[in-house]
């Protein structure tokens, strides 16, 4: 009989980068995860870095027969201080793994800087927020939050809406045209934009070319779906709708929606919205789904509105830098 895996027997390790053999082992842990729990525990961010030679951290919990039996993931780029995600394989459950991924993991934050620190003279073992996110707000995920220490911080929700619902036409506001990303002529203009409409959002707003660039070489990517509404006179860029279809399912997202804080009150986001809705549907998708801060009141009275409902909620949690607790 194989012996099962408990945290006296499971072997952590970290890594600057993972092999491709690596890589596909973490996806595949994730994919069970994902069908168990009905949420994706890592999310496209970290699967792009997954592949690349980010500063990120990567821990595995490997059990004694070679079987991955976890994976987290640090980011210690955020200038607020390094972000977490953590996985258990399902059938390793409730036998201590996540306790322990998640104590090494404030162990490893607790050693990192932030950027805004590096080069300082008092920076290593300077204790920054760590934070991490639970994809599916799960109940165990927060009991192992609240045993570390940890607060729940920003709620991320996940809205879906059917498709084969009437859409209105979406009305422009007067000068306003809507046309397709053009890529290598667009891109500098669309990242500058972004950065202004999303300036106080932690994740969105800290995108340049290389995130752009990242996601325009993913397989999903159509610059057909990027909407960008521009000002028909000097051709300077107003908002955008990027779109992303979820290949196999059948849904479209509305992955990045914007528009300058200088043409707000004009109706603009409503009609970006509606423009990418109604070409998702008219691709034969039958539902369109989107993530938005709970704060974010405006924004999600906007998809409420246009007939959206709460499908999940994605929670990151903040560690207390002055010591929460460890178990």
């Amino acid at each position: 009989m194989a012996e099962l895996a408990t945290p006296t027997t499971a072997t952590i390790e970290w890594f600057d980068r993972l092999d491709p053999t690596q890589v596909g082992r973490v996806l595949a842990l994730a994919g069970a995860a994902a069908d168990a729990d009905g949420a994706d525990p890592l999310p496209e961010q970290v699967v792009i870095t997954l592949r690349d030679t980010s500063a990120a951290r990567h821990l595995t919990l490997t059990g004694p027969a070679g079987e991955l039996i976890g994976y987290a993931h640090l980011d210690p780029a955020d200038p607020a201080g390094p972000v977490a995600e953590l996985v258990v394989h399902p059938a390793h459950r409730r036998r201590g793994h996540g306790r322990r991924l998640a104590n090494a993991v404030i162990d490893t934050a607790a050693l990192i800087p932030t950027p805004a620190d590096a080069g300082k003279a008092d920076a290593v073992g300077r204790r920054p927020t760590l934070r991490a996110w639970a994809h599916g707000d799960h109940p165990s995920a927060a009991a192992l939050a609240l045993d570390h220490g940890f607060l729940r911080d920003r709620v991320l929700l996940q809205l879906r809406r059917r498709l084969t619902d009437p859409l209105p036409e979406p009305t422009l506001p007067t000068g306003v045209r809507v046309r397709a990303f053009a890529p290598g002529r667009d891109d500098a203009a669309w990242v500058a934009l972004n950065a202004t409409t999303f300036v106080d959002h932690p994740e969105q707003g800290r995108w340049g070319l290389p995130e752009l660039h990242a996601r325009m070489a993913q397989p999903w990517f159509d610059p057909a779906g990027f909407l960008l509404a521009e000002d028909q006179a000097t051709g300077r860029l107003l908002g955008f709708h990027w779109t992303k279809v979820h290949t196999g399912a059948a849904v479209g997202e509305v992955y990045v929606l914007g528009v300058d804080p200088k043409a707000h009150g004009g109706g603009l986001g409503r009609a970006l919205t509606l423009a990418g809705l109604r070409q998702l549907a008219a691709a034969g998708l039958r539902r369109a789904m989107l993530y938005v801060e709970e704060s974010n009141v405006a924004a999600v009275h906007l998809y409420t509105r246009l007939g959206f409902l709460r499908w999940s909620a994605d929670v990151n949690y903040r560690r207390d830098p002055t010591g929460g607790r460890r178990p």
